[in-house]
């Protein structure tokens, strides 16, 4: 869902949800045993946040800090190959975690089971 298209209530919604509180453990994947600084605003108009996390401690973080640490701290490792017409073309080959936030909750709030049952199979 794009936050653009969003009308104000489901933005007030979606802000009130970012901001529950979920208790999990720090995992630093770059640097294990070390501290991570970092400062974060999630929406327009309020002011950023300033963290200090330390790898293996537990914290109880907002759900949108939480969500933040675990789907956009990487870096890529690009990949080169060529399209169709033999032109070049690099892609993001492999995404490297920098950090983790591991929930103690039973389940998340975001947590949904999947509709879908999705079979892998090695070949």
């Amino acid at each position: 869902m794009e936050r653009k298209k969003l009308t104000s209530k489901e933005m007030e919604a979606l802000r009130n949800r970012d901001a529950e509180k979920v208790s999990g453990k720090f995992i630093f994947h770059e640097v294990p045993g070390g501290v991570m600084d970092f400062s974060i605003k999630l929406y327009k108009g309020d002011a950023p946040q300033n963290y200090s996390l330390r790898d293996g401690e537990i914290y109880e973080l907002p759900l949108g800090v939480a969500r933040h640490l675990n789907t956009n701290c990487f870096y890529p490792i690009h990949s080169y190959s060529q399209d169709e017409f033999g032109k070049p073309i690099a892609k993001i080959g492999q995404k490297v975690r920098r950090c983790s936030f591991q929930s103690l909750d039973f389940m998340g709030i975001d947590a949904q089971p999947s509709k879908e049952i999705i079979t892998v199979e090695r070949i």
